[in-house]
């Protein structure tokens, strides 16, 4: 939804993504199945009651339970309760519950979730795991739907989904794989989970999933991020360059000025007046010096002549077993 302005109204992003992908349309039946029986594993709705297949997933979003009812009906002809919890102390939000009592059974051998033995799948289901790349998509759009999140962009960005095992996590790292999509799987507390961190993966898997007005969204405050980092950085590095250019300033003048002290009446006069400048105005650059002096001189001629001003002088200062240039520098001005 947008407002007036064309402006896409701020919300969090993962509620923004499983509203678009909630409302995608999907006609091709392989892709119905291999997303209803991704969200119902990812939801960890496969339940044994007194003996009985229940199948019973949790969603955290009304459209996704509807969308899950919708497909179960239509795919696979089987009628399902919704039973919404509201939160409470432990668990914030409202929670959507989807659940197949009746034809649980039948159901999860359909899915795919149960083999012929009724043994329960440690992955994803063999006819999602060998299907095409638009199953490996409707794979991880029931994945998102049920147990995925996306963070904003930013240093820590990542697109992740929370896996009821270690092999559902390995089998969706491997449905990514499949469309270039570099993703990991980590166990975080004893939670397997499937993340994704590169921000062009982020954005490449969101336009698999269909989720284009998420991912302009997503873009667009990448973006601003990206040019307030580099703005901060410049204006960082600026400021540190102003503070060394003064510092070393304030350091060149005070030594010439304890160079002109050591030399005296011995100083040649074109030395002298190179730093005499150099002290009258220690915040100028050498450019600037060589223009106040008469003649103008380059930035290169002012510079030699200090270079040979200090040098003179630390050579005297030597000889007469004295204090150089640099001992009129204070730790403050040798700061980096």
């Amino acid at each position: 939804m947008r407002d007036t302005r064309g402006i896409i109204p701020s919300m969090a992003m993962t509620a923004q993504v499983k509203a678009e992908l909630a409302t995608i349309k999907v006609t091709k039946p392989c892709c119905r199945k291999s997303e209803v029986a991704s969200t119902l594993r990812f939801a960890n709705g496969l339940h044994v009651v007194s003996g009985k297949i229940v199948i019973e997933a949790e969603l955290d979003t009304g459209a996704a339970a509807r969308r899950l009812r919708t497909d179960i009906a239509d795919v696979f002809g089987h009628s399902s309760d919704l039973v919404v919890v509201n939160g409470n102390g432990l668990r914030r939000g409202t929670r959507y519950v989807v659940r197949v009592v009746k034809d649980g059974d039948a159901l999860a051998r359909q899915t795919g979730l149960v083999d012929s033995r009724g043994r329960p799948a440690r992955g994803l289901p063999a006819q999602v795991v060998s299907g095409g790349t638009c199953d490996c998509i409707a794979a991880w759009r029931g994945a998102f739907l049920a147990h995925g999140s996306l963070t904003e962009p930013g240093r820590s960005m990542a697109l992740e989904v929370t896996c009821p095992g270690p092999e559902a996590a390995l089998a969706l790292v491997g449905a990514a794989r499949r469309l270039g999509i570099p993703a990991k799987a980590r166990e975080v507390r004893g939670v397997d989970r499937v993340v994704v961190r590169d921000g062009d993966a982020i954005a490449a898997l969101l336009t698999h999933l269909g989720a284009h007005d998420s991912l302009m969204a997503w873009e667009e405050r990448r973006m601003r991020r990206e040019v307030r980092a580099s703005a901060n950085r410049l204006a960082n590095f600026d400021d540190a360059n102003l503070r060394r250019s003064a510092r070393a300033a304030v350091a060149a003048g005070a030594r010439v000025e304890r160079a002109l002290e050591i030399l005296g009446e011995d100083v040649p006069e074109h030395l002298r007046i190179a730093g005499t400048l150099r002290v009258e105005h220690q915040q100028a650059s050498l450019e600037e010096l060589g223009q106040l002096h008469t003649p103008q001189l380059t930035k290169d001629a002012v510079a030699g002549r200090i270079r040979r001003l200090l040098a003179t002088a630390d050579k005297k200062a030597a000889e007469l077993g004295i204090p150089s240039t640099e001992a009129s520098l204070t730790s403050d001005m040798l700061d980096d």
